[in-house]
């Protein structure tokens, strides 16, 4: 949304939209404005170190194509303190890697991950836990997800749980560039964080 140091600042994000459940490849693009009367509309994040990778921003319904088709993670979408996630859990981080997608219709990809902190635990008193999988450029924000059974729920059309929203690669300082690998490590900040910036 804002990049300071770089002047990154643009007035507007834009996304794509599946317009035809019938037909994925039709799609329209849709505008987001980030300022209006030059007070910003989105909310932002931030830890004990400041900023981090999460923000939100409303969207107007009644702006929305008559037909568009989507499906949005809810609060009933995020871990509960009695969910048993554990060190090795399966997960699955959805994104844009180096910008790759399916660009015929329009939907990303996905890469496999697994829980690598102890889950629920914020990782060096950070608002992140640790995923194992191989990520890109380009994933920076992607939800890190966990699939959940099936059954009769109100969230059946959408049976993922949202874990996390993934930051950036870890790496250690210490590491020998000519003789040791990346760890593989990624951050992902806790979900919950959603809630924290949607509230009233």
């Amino acid at each position: 949304m804002l990049d300071e140091p770089s002047r990154h600042q643009p007035d507007r994000i834009e996304i794509e939209l599946h317009v035809d459940s019938d037909n994925m490849v039709q799609s329209t693009g849709f505008s987001i404005p980030l300022y209006r009367n030059g007070k910003r509309l989105w909310r932002q994040g931030i830890d004990s170190a400041g900023g981090i990778d999460v923000a939100v921003i409303e969207i107007e319904r009644a702006a929305l194509p008559a037909t568009v088709v989507y499906r949005a993670f809810t609060p009933q979408h995020l871990y509960a303190p009695t969910d048993l996630i554990e060190v090795g859990t399966r997960l699955l981080v959805v994104g844009f890697p180096l910008g790759f997608h399916d660009t015929l219709h329009h939907m990303p990809v996905a890469r496999r991950a697994a829980v690598a902190s102890s889950f629920g635990l914020r990782f060096q008193g950070k608002g992140y836990f640790l995923t194992d999988a191989r990520t890109h450029r380009g994933t920076s924000g992607s939800p890190v997800v966990m699939r959940l059974p099936g059954g009769d729920s109100p969230i059946d059309q959408l049976p993922w749980l949202l874990l996390g929203v993934h930051s950036a690669r870890l790496d250690v300082g210490s590491r020998d560039t000519d003789q040791d690998e990346a760890l593989g490590l990624n951050c992902a900040w806790y979900a919950d964080i959603l809630m924290t910036l949607t509230a009233d």
